[in-house]
């Protein structure tokens, strides 16, 4: 009976060592994401020294990530597909395209409620049209 009990306490020892150890990770990750989010700042890009194409960009920063196709013809966007947004609460920034296309830039007020969605969506748009900057 003093082995069975031995055994349990050992088994519970090691059970909370892995979930206190899955926990630091995640935590470090939160920090992670927290700072990479922090650290994103978009550039309005001049959309005349773009070529007229099709561009793919992302952004991803651990538990959001946005992955889009940018048509640009005659120094506009004329369509912005977003192929991917990992998200978890910022479904709401989608419309953020929207504003992009409506204002012809980059500079468009964030979305309430889903900020940091709003801002990886924006800097995969210009992830996609900087390597183009003449």
């Amino acid at each position: 009976m003093k082995k069975l009990n031995k055994k349990i306490i050992y088994a519970s020892i090691i059970i909370l060592l892995i979930g206190l150890a899955g926990l630091g990770i995640y935590l470090k990750q939160v920090s992670d994401y927290q700072h990479k989010v922090s650290e994103l700042s978009i550039q309005n890009i001049s959309l005349q020294s773009i070529k007229d194409g099709v561009y793919k960009g992302e952004c991803d920063v651990h538990f959001i990530k946005a992955a889009v196709e940018v048509t640009i013809k005659d120094g506009k966007y004329v369509q912005i597909i977003l192929v991917e947004h990992k998200n978890d609460r910022g479904k709401a920034a989608e419309v953020i395209i929207d504003e992009v296309m409506a204002q012809q830039s980059l500079n468009v007020d964030i979305v309430s409620g889903a900020t940091n969605s709003s801002k990886v969506i924006l800097k995969a748009i210009e992830t996609a049209l900087i390597s183009e900057i003449k």
